[in-house]
């Protein structure tokens, strides 16, 4: 192998977390790494939901048809733009240490959720975030935002959003986290499943490869971000799914938060527990279905 070419969307962000891939694999390899950019779906059209376009694989499609076709070798992922089911002839096994997951509020005034007024006008493409806001504060109005970080903020400093929310880990890795007004735990704000995690992506067969991916891959990522992604899969969670699951490991167990909203938002079905890492995955499961049930039973 003369160079290795990593597969990227082409965001600041996205860029930013190949460069971390990156420097991972020049610990193990020596040799010249490329950076691809691939546009997206996802990143194209802005003015509509995510699940109102083909969903969350939108963000990954395009870079996973060139991982197939081998113009390049790794794609790198922002695992909560990946979809549960898994893309026929490809893998993903190898997960960097994880990022901070916590939802974050952003405002010009600096107030945290409780102080700001009542009405107000909350940025958010996500369901998930606005029907958690909704329990916390039933008054407040939300508008679809879509777009970068960057994108994002402009548009709150041009008055067209009175805060909006977002992921902490994202604006730390861009050095923006001064323009944070609070910071939610993950027990209040439940993430979606996935959020800080860097996921690489490699095609099956290529073993040279995924023996380098193995050695990069961070163990108690993988155990947190496998239990997530299990709960969602048995939730047959897409990008309209309303659920925010978070797995979390402390020694030798695994705490497990995973809360599920009705359609229109208004009830919420909640699922906590703590095991041994190596129940973890049968406990997912079982996290999985318990909220298939009550939703189910809501009806």
């Amino acid at each position: 192998m003369e160079k290795l070419i990593i597969g990227s969307r082409g965001s600041k962000l996205a860029l930013k977390y190949a460069e971390i891939a990156k420097k991972a694999f020049l610990k193990e390899l020596d040799i010249e790494i490329e950076i691809k950019k691939i546009t997206t779906e996802g990143d194209l059209i802005l003015d509509r939901r995510t699940s109102e376009i083909g969903g969350k694989g939108e963000f990954i499609k395009n870079i996973e048809k060139e991982l197939i076709s081998k113009n390049i070798d790794i794609a790198v992922h922002s695992l909560k733009d990946v979809p549960s089911i898994k893309t026929k002839g490809l893998k993903m096994e190898c997960f960097l240490k994880r990022n901070d997951p916590q939802e974050v509020l952003i405002n010009k005034e600096n107030l945290t959720l409780d102080k700001i007024k009542k009405n107000s006008v909350i940025g958010t493409s996500s369901l998930r975030r606005e029907f958690q806001l909704k329990h916390l504060r039933p008054d407040l109005k939300f508008k679809l935002i879509r777009g970068n970080i960057d994108t994002r903020i402009k548009k709150l400093d041009e008055d067209k959003y009175d805060s909006i929310i977002l992921a902490k880990a994202g604006l730390v890795s861009l050095s923006i986290e001064n323009r944070i007004s609070e910071v939610f735990e993950c027990k209040k704000i439940v993430p979606p499943a996935g959020q800080g995690t860097i996921v690489l992506q490699s095609r099956d067969d290529d073993d040279k490869i995924n023996s380098i991916l193995s050695k990069i891959n961070h163990f108690e990522t993988s155990i947190e971000a496998k239990v997530e992604r299990k709960i969602l899969s048995v939730l047959e969670g897409d990008c309209n799914t309303a659920a925010g699951i978070y797995a979390n490991i402390k020694g030798k167990n695994v705490n497990i938060i995973a809360e599920l909203f009705s359609d229109n938002g208004d009830k919420k079905f909640t699922y906590k527990d703590e095991c041994k890492i190596e129940e973890a995955l049968k406990i997912a499961e079982k996290a999985g279905n318990d909220l298939k049930k009550q939703f189910e039973m809501a009806k």
